[in-house]
């Protein structure tokens, strides 16, 4: 079963890159990024009522793992839509001032639902039937989150909850590089052609991946560089746009398994290698 999950949370992820890599009209990128997750979010539910689940413990991992990662995909894309068409088209100093003030707004909703926010992040799960399983709905939320597909046979009390701080996550990302921009202190332009005449063929989110793997092992300039000098690095040497590689890492980190599975094919293949060259 999870197979076709993560088949059809793959295809949404290779189409969205292509997507935001292939276009600069942020309200289009929106537009589309609505529709491509409802296409998505529908499967997941035709599958969901057509098959149900085995087990309690298949329909919590599903609602707490599964479908928030494209579930969260439309409230960012749906919100993205909506911050972006009210954008102010004066002063930089007001469209900064526009961000910083809805940054704030998406805090708030994560000091409103902190106990439950620290419960996911920490990876508890003592709570789990209640907040996962399905027929426990808690009116509350329906008054304060999305509920796109709030009917009792595809939604939980907290899968929403969960896609919602998600989104959230992924919208200040968006924010404070849009406010970086306009500060001038992000530079978003295509990056140069390299003299150096390679090129990475392999998925934008691998090297994203192994980009992460060397930033956290503190091996270059003594842990002192930023992710983002990284970034603009390789992104000259292989001649690439990486994109929004924070919005890469969420996803990365919301992987239900193996969240090193490129650094794991790296690995193989080094030692495929090595035992190759001793022939």
């Amino acid at each position: 079963m999870y197979d076709f999950y993560e088949n059809i949370i793959r295809n949404l992820e290779d189409a969205l890159e292509t997507l935001e890599s292939e276009n600069e009209d942020i309200i289009y990128i929106a537009v589309q990024g609505i529709k491509l997750s409802k296409q998505a979010l529908n499967k997941f539910r035709n599958k969901v009522l057509e098959d149900g689940f085995n087990s309690r413990t298949e329909e919590i991992s599903f609602f707490k793992s599964v479908k928030p990662q494209v579930y969260s995909k439309l409230i960012y894309y749906a919100t993205l839509f909506n911050l972006e068409s009210r954008r102010p088209r004066g002063s930089y100093k007001s469209q900064i001032k526009y961000f910083y003030k809805y940054i704030d707004k998406l805090d708030s909703y994560f000091n409103e639902n902190l106990e439950f926010y620290h419960y996911y992040r920490r990876g508890a799960s003592m709570f789990d039937e209640y907040y996962f399983l399905r027929g426990k709905e808690d009116i509350h939320l329906f008054l304060n989150t999305y509920h796109f597909y709030a009917d009792e046979q595809f939604s939980t009390s907290h899968d929403s909850t969960v896609a919602t701080i998600l989104a959230y996550d992924l919208l200040i990302i968006h924010l404070k590089k849009e406010i970086d921009k306009l500060e001038g202190n992000g530079n978003q332009n295509r990056v140069n052609q390299s003299q150096v005449s390679i090129a990475w063929t392999g998925h934008k989110i691998d090297l994203i991946e192994l980009i992460y793997a060397l930033y956290s092992s503190d091996a270059i300039n003594n842990g002192n560089a930023e992710i983002k000098d990284i970034a603009r690095i390789v992104e000259r040497i292989f001649k690439i746009n990486l994109g929004n590689y924070y919005h890469k890492f969420i996803e990365i980190k919301s992987r239900k398994i193996n969240q090193t599975k490129y650094i794991d094919k790296l690995k193989e293949s080094l030692l495929n290698y090595i035992e190759k060259s001793d022939e």
